[in-house]
């Protein structure tokens, strides 16, 4: 994969994330169950979070260990194939603790690798 592939998966997480983040504003974890457009669009970010993780080269995600990447790839495969089963609870403690430091993070490390020429 080449070095812009990798900032392309890396800014798609970063973006997704926010996207998320910038949905919950304001809500409260009783508008997921009431809400069901809100439930599958939250879903549907987390798993792309997911996926683009999946995808950014493993020397990457051993450069920046701070992030839980094989919990964020893990979750993205739990939505995707127990769709039916997607805990609301979990789900927006996860939105709600985890997702802001991961942002944090991102836009942390997508800066530092922009600035990085590939080996």
């Amino acid at each position: 994969m080449s070095r812009r592939d990798a900032l392309t998966r890396l800014r798609d997480m970063l973006d997704y994330a926010r996207e998320a983040a910038a949905m919950v504003q304001g809500r409260r974890r009783q508008d997921l169950d009431a809400n069901r457009m809100l439930n599958l669009a939250l879903v549907r970010l987390v798993e792309v979070v997911g996926e683009a993780a999946a995808n950014v080269p493993g020397e990457i995600r051993s450069k920046y260990s701070e992030i839980e990447w094989p919990e964020i790839i893990g979750l993205r495969n739990r939505l995707i194939h127990r769709y039916s089963q997607v805990d609301f609870d979990v789900l927006w403690g996860i939105l709600a603790d985890d997702l802001p430091p991961l942002i944090r993070a991102l836009e942390r490390i997508i800066p530092q690798e922009e600035q990085n020429p590939a080996p």
